[in-house]
């Protein structure tokens, strides 16, 4: 009688699995549910605060000259989309624990054992965030719009969720989100420390530009500075009286891409060149 070794068989390592496992992993954690829940609450709080003060404030205070129509669609839908700045701390947060993790627990070297091909797994990661925050900020405008829509009809305000200010705050304030998040992905890719990440991510978006602020009480030139930091970059694009610039769109579209795309190559590189 013959006996015939089996050979075991390799399945084939795919992107769509790389996703697919990535998904299951990040999910899996009390600290991605956490921070999802908490971006899209903080998006509906702000937003019915945000509408609720300023009409109490306009029906209460004579108008005054120079300011702003408050009960204006383009203002009362930036007040909607008030939480945006919090959503980009909270999702580029996220976006630094997405890749950090790994390296703090260890578990990135079973990761690059199972997939060898340390591109498609950041890739994965990217897609995966990007994907996320964009439904997340979509989901958290769109619940703080129906928050906030019977608080605009009290005050006389306008607010039309398929009007040109409205869209302008939510696609644009997708687009913030997901620039966030992919620094956040590239910082903890480059540092490797979520703490590193994660306070080098404020310092970006909080202190930089507060830091600056500051000093163009002092120097006229740094407000040249300021107009090309990443938050004001994404802000001025969805909220355009909160955050006016000189700044063509084009020109801010193209900044908000430069500073999305150098840190992920660079991170993507030195996740290839560097040991695990």
């Amino acid at each position: 009688m013959s006996t015939q070794l089996a050979t075991p068989t390799r399945g084939k390592v795919t992107f769509g699995g790389v996703l697919r496992s990535e998904s299951i992993r990040f999910f899996s954690l009390n600290s991605t549910r956490i921070l999802l829940l908490v971006a899209i609450v903080l998006n509906m709080g702000i937003a019915a605060l945000g509408v609720w003060g300023v009409g109490s404030f306009a029906g209460e205070a004579p108008p005054m000259p120079g300011a702003p129509d408050m009960s204006s669609a383009a203002f009362t839908a930036e007040l909607v989309g008030s939480g945006l700045a919090f959503s980009q701390l909270i999702l580029g947060v996220l976006g630094v624990l997405l890749i950090s993790g790994e390296f703090t627990t260890g578990s990135a070297v079973s990761t690059f054992l199972a997939s060898p091909q340390r591109l498609r797994v950041f890739a994965a990661k990217a897609t995966l965030i990007t994907l996320l925050c964009a439904v997340v900020q979509v989901i958290g405008s769109t619940l703080a719009y129906l928050v906030c829509m019977p608080l605009a009809k009290n005050y006389n305000m306008e607010l039309d969720y398929f009007g040109g200010d409205f869209q302008n705050v939510l696609w644009f304030g997708v687009l913030a989100v997901v620039m966030a998040a992919l620094i956040g992905l590239a910082l903890g890719a480059l540092l490797r420390n979520s703490a590193g990440g994660i306070t080098s991510l404020v310092a970006l978006f909080f202190v930089l530009p507060a830091v600056t602020g500051l000093l163009t009480l002092l120097a006229d030139w740094v407000q040249d500075i300021v107009r090309f930091l990443p938050d004001n970059l994404s802000m001025s694009l969805a909220m355009p009286l909160s955050y006016p610039s000189e700044l063509e769109q084009w020109q801010q579209l193209l900044g908000v891409a430069g500073w999305t795309l150098i840190p992920l190559i660079l991170a993507a590189w030195l996740l290839k060149s560097r040991d695990v």
